[in-house]
């Protein structure tokens, strides 16, 4: 089996039992009393809230559930096709893709780059013109 075709369920650190039993200890109490605060306080909504808690118990990893772990997105690894050929190619053209975008980034950096240079040299002639001109000072003959 290669390391694409491992079971996530196997990948995931193992949560001790300790830790288990707390989080469902935790989750039941919390659950209850607010459950039984909303009900008696708004009626429905309890009952939605307690609806809610009941499918989120189910949904405990502690207790068999799927509860997905949450992970920094990464891009998938590529799977094997199976075809040597074709895996090659694949991986070559998504290599040349990586590159064609590293050279776009790069342009678009140097694009604006120029349009802010442009920009201020536009500022600074407007600054320019708008500034008084120092008048010569006249020496008197004396």
């Amino acid at each position: 089996m290669t390391h694409y075709d491992a079971d996530p369920a196997q990948m995931q650190p193992q949560v001790p039992v300790a830790v288990q039993i707390l989080t469902i200890i935790f989750f039941a109490g919390f659950a209850i009393s607010v459950s039984i605060v909303a009900m008696a306080l708004f009626g429905v909504i309890g009952i939605a809230l307690a609806a809610l808690f009941a499918w989120q118990w189910g949904r405990m990893r502690a207790l068999g559930g799927t509860t997905p772990v949450m992970r920094p997105a990464q891009p998938a690894p590529p799977i094997s096709t199976g075809n040597a050929s074709f895996d090659a190619y694949r991986d070559e053209v998504l290599a040349r893709l990586e590159e064609e975008q590293t050279q776009f980034q790069d342009f678009l950096a140097r694009l604006r780059a120029a349009k802010d240079q442009t920009e201020f040299d536009a500022f600074m002639d407007q600054h320019a013109e708008a500034a008084p001109q120092p008048q010569p000072l006249a020496l008197k003959a004396a």
